[in-house]
């Protein structure tokens, strides 16, 4: 098995494309779903934020008030900064844990989802192929408007706050023009899951972690023997 990196800017449709490869088979590990996760109230990311936030940043529920955080932390690069420090260590062993689990489902790749995969994620060292989903800045300020319904000025501080797309496209291995139809989207995405399917990557890794489980059964024997 390998891994493909997904990620892109905000509002560029990287959610979009990503339901597409999954769509055709693919399992995907979703930052965003498993970030959602790991700061549900009690859990030890939560703690983390209310002890750094202070608990205005908290609905009556006890659950985060995004839009409140999302207001401190995309005016401010050290208030995301230690955002980032709350949540970045419970996200990346989840999804590290839901690798494994792949591997030994036996997929032949897994698209890893990650927003920020290309903005000091330590997880980009891990990948074997890297896939950034580009659209043009006039096309992701006006999405941005109306999917989270922001000003003008709002709108670009969020997309400010990240890489800009055109150097994000500069490291990629692919990349996916989502400026345009939803439909040459989905063939650009088909076009690339082909591409995957027919690699040999997978092989690499595959016979590592064969080398791997046969040193730790041998070590386990040898143990075993040494007691008898």
């Amino acid at each position: 098995m390998f891994l493909i990196g997904l990620t892109g800017g905000i509002a560029s449709g990287k959610s979009t494309v990503s339901s597409f490869f999954h769509e055709l088979g693919c399992p995907i590990i979703d930052a965003d779903k498993i970030a959602r996760e790991v700061v549900e109230p009690g859990k030890p990311a939560w703690k983390l934020i209310v002890q750094h936030f202070g608990r205005e940043v908290l609905q009556a529920d006890g659950t985060l008030d995004r839009p409140k955080l999302g207001n401190i932390i995309f005016n401010d690069s050290s208030k995301r900064k230690l955002l980032n420090s709350c949540t970045h260590p419970a996200i990346q062993r989840e999804m590290i844990w839901q690798v494994i689990k792949c591997l030994f489902k036996g997929y032949h790749f897994v698209v890893l989802d990650v927003p920020l995969l290309l903005d000091g994620s330590a997880l980009k060292s891990f990948m074997n192929q890297i896939v950034v989903v580009y659209c043009d800045e006039e096309t992701q300020l006006e999405r941005l408007k109306t999917l989270r319904n922001l000003t003008q000025e709002e709108a670009v501080s969020r997309i400010q706050s990240q890489l800009p797309l055109s150097e994000k496209s500069k490291l990629a291995d692919h990349v996916l023009d989502n400026s345009g139809k939803l439909e040459t989207t989905k063939a650009a995405v088909a076009r690339l899951h082909a591409q995957f399917n027919s690699s040999y990557a997978h092989w690499k890794l595959r016979s590592v972690a064969a080398v791997l489980v046969t040193l730790f059964f041998g070590v386990c024997t040898v143990c075993v023997r040494s007691l008898l």
